[in-house]
């Protein structure tokens, strides 16, 4: 073991290089279990993010479905979410015949992958526009002949108008729109349908403008008889209850999450009668909202594995004969989705040392086995920060949540207290886990030390606590950063000379805000917010009234968005930041981030932009994450004065210049997620968590 030197903060010695962080990574998604065969979708990074299909077999061997150019993902909602299904082949129900239906990223139509098909074939009409039939979220019929599922339509001016429909596996809809029928529209969105065992029912979710899934939806059910349904009523939900994730227990009842009394909890209902909490407990059964995702699963038994806890969700066993629920201990921390057929159980899992992997779980024993990672090139995790949860005291004593990630290295150490940065999630309403990240790992294996705030607004610890940001965003998630910053000096860790915040998309309007105080030395957003009047104006359908309850709906709070812009408080910030920017963002334009630099320009304040060709709403290439990884750095340095050894340096300028963008990183414009030309995207999601779903 080599002797720990001591060397500055920001300088130590590190093996984790921007270039590990950027590349390599091949995020996974929604699994799924026929028999012994498993499902997933599967991330590469190496070609521009293209998502394919993996399916593992009964030997244990892992096959790509899709290949390239083909990519399994839908845009519905912007978001996205479960982009494919297993679906019996026209030799019956057994696993080995399953092929695949899947939403193409290119064209969002459906297409249906037969088991050693050569191609796959269209189910779906061509659109009027491209991409303007988006498909997600499907189950198989009755019968298994057809698929039910949202559909969201888009037209050249009108608002998006969505529906469950029904699409048959022959393909004849390809060519005869009128083979999808609609089985229910009406409301502005939906998720989750839901196909009673018997096929006499569906169940789904809705909701209507101005609420967002976690404020207020409606779990609804009607009668289904071929291709129409009737009946239709309300089992449970309502304005200020938020009712997801519906299951069949049985043909006449239903498990459901609720926050009815506070919290996301499982509840039972039948076609008739009260619901019934199944385990009441201030605890999260889900993680948030994306349209696919299963927090929890039924067994065979009748016992249900589930998703619970706060910001990061572990696996339990809920019995429904003694209404208890039994923790497993797992060294996975961080649950985001389940799959089961009954018998064996999926999820994907990750730790604070390890990656997002996929894994089955054994319910009798609470033992996991990975089956996949999503990289497989880990450093020593004596370089990964051990996450230490703390909850902090605020404003009236409010509780603050965070994670604290304190430098770490087996090679250096520093001396005194360490320059620390705030990280802000992408939410406003999302949640920042303990998943390992060598992005962070990237920052503290060089000694500077990370916390990352769950401000109020974010998931994971009861409703109550997500409408602290009511009509008060820009304030309670900027007095929160603010005081888990000045809670690191009280206790003796971090310097209060160099304190930094950073923060992407709304969380640069948080980092932004920030810096008009007399805490933080600099600060980094990454395509924020500037402009929240611009943003009311230009943000895509999911998420157009979502300022309503995040500020106030205009004209009357016309004040507020002014007021909590940071480009119409820009002459209050007197310290250095750091600007990254996609050249080709259509969410938080260019023009936001020039007229911000402008202004600090204007004032001689030091900073530096950076404006990436071809990126949109988010960083997507190698090239471009690892140079601004590089470039955030380097910023540190010259802000809380050290040198990082390897590493470009960065110019702080003291005049506004119309920026270029960086110009040999990337050769040619990447395409948009729905294949539109590149001089006229598809605005991306509006203010996620740089392009990641919501929660």
């Amino acid at each position: 073991m080599t002797d720990r030197v001591t060397a500055p903060y920001g300088a130590w010695p590190s093996p984790i290089a921007a270039s590990d962080v950027a590349r390599g990574e091949r995020r996974l998604g929604f699994p799924s279990v026929v028999g012994e065969e498993i499902w997933w979708e599967e991330s590469r990074p190496e070609e521009d993010g293209r998502t394919t299909v993996m399916r593992r077999g009964a030997d244990g061997t892992s096959a790509e479905l899709l290949a390239a150019p083909w990519s399994a993902r839908t845009r519905v909602h912007e978001y996205g979410g479960r982009s494919y299904l297993p679906v019996p082949g026209r030799g019956g129900a057994s696993p080995a015949g399953h092929g695949i239906v899947f939403a193409d990223q290119t064209d969002q139509r459906l297409y249906l992958l037969e088991r050693d098909a050569e191609a796959p074939v269209p189910l779906t009409p061509v659109p009027g526009q491209r991409g303007g039939l988006r498909y997600a979220d499907m189950v198989l019929g009755p019968g298994g002949d057809h698929v039910i599922c949202v559909r969201e339509a888009h037209g050249d001016d009108a608002r998006p108008t969505r529906a469950i429909v029904s699409v048959p596996l022959s393909g004849r809809a390809a060519d005869d729109p009128g083979a999808v029928a609609e089985l229910m529209t009406g409301a502005d969105f939906y998720a989750s349908p839901v196909v009673s065992p018997d096929g006499a029912h569906l169940a789904w979710v809705s909701w209507n403008h101005p609420r967002m899934p976690w404020d207020g939806t409606e779990l609804r059910v009607g009668a289904l008889d071929g291709g129409a349904l009737s009946g239709v009523y309300t089992l449970k939900g309502g304005v200020a209850e938020s009712v997801l994730y519906p299951s069949w227990r049985d043909a006449t009842h239903l498990y459901f999450v609720s926050d009815w009394p506070g919290w996301w909890n499982l509840y039972e209902i039948g076609l008739t009668g009260q619901a019934i909490a199944l385990y009441p407990a201030e605890e999260e059964f889900a993680g948030g909202f994306l349209l696919g995702w299963e927090p929890y699963r039924r067994l065979a038994d009748g016992r249900v594995v589930a998703l619970h806890g706060g910001a990061d969700l572990r696996p339990g066993l809920y019995d429904p004969e003694t209404a208890e629920l039994t923790a497993f201990d797992t060294p996975l921390t961080t649950w985001e989705t389940l799959a089961s057929d009954g018998g064996t159980v999926v999820g994907l899992a990750a730790g604070p040392t390890t990656p997002q992997s996929l894994v089955r779980l054994d319910p009798a024993t609470g033992a996991t086995e990975t089956l996949r990672r999503s990289r497989d090139d880990l450093p020593d995790p004596a370089y990964l920060p051990e996450p230490r949860a703390v909850t902090l005291s605020g404003r009236y004593g409010a509780e603050i949540h965070a994670t604290v990630y304190p430098p770490s290295s087996p090679r250096a150490a520093g001396e005194g207290p360490a320059p620390f940065v705030v990280w802000v999630h992408g939410g406003p309403i999302a949640r920042a886990t303990t998943e390992a990240d060598l992005a962070k790992a990237y920052f503290t294996s060089r000694g500077i030390g990370i916390i990352d705030v769950n401000h109020g607004g974010s998931i994971g610890f009861g409703r109550t606590y997500r409408e602290r940001l009511h009509q008060q965003w820009g304030v309670v998630d900027v007095e929160d950063a603010t005081a888990a910053a000045r809670s690191l000096v009280d206790d003796g860790l971090a310097d209060p000379a160099r304190l930094a915040i950073r923060g992407g998309s709304a969380g640069g309007l948080t980092t932004l805000l920030s810096l008009t105080g007399d805490t933080f030395a600099c600060g980094t957003s990454l395509f924020g917010v500037t402009d929240l009047l611009r943003l009311a104006k230009e943000t895509h359908d999911f998420e157009s009234r979502f300022l309503d309850s995040l500020v106030g709906p205009l004209p009357g709070y016309a004040a507020a968005y002014r007021e909590r812009s940071p480009v119409d408080r820009a002459d209050e910030v007197g310290v250095p930041v750091l600007l990254i920017q996609g050249a080709l963002d259509t969410v938080v334009p260019p023009a936001q981030a020039h007229a911000f630099a402008r202004a600090l320009g204007e004032r001689g304040v030091r900073h530096a932009y950076l404006e990436f060709a071809g990126e949109g709403h988010g960083l997507r290439a190698a090239e471009s994450r690892e140079r601004a990884l590089e470039a955030e750095l380097a910023f540190y340095g010259e802000v809380f004065g050290f040198t990082a050894p390897g590493t470009p340096g960065i110019d702080l300028v003291t005049e506004f210049h119309a920026p270029d963008p960086e110009p040999d990183l990337i050769a040619e414009p990447l395409p948009p997620l729905d294949g539109t030309p590149t001089e006229a995207p598809a605005p991306p999601p509006l203010i996620g968590q740089e392009g990641a779903p919501r929660g």
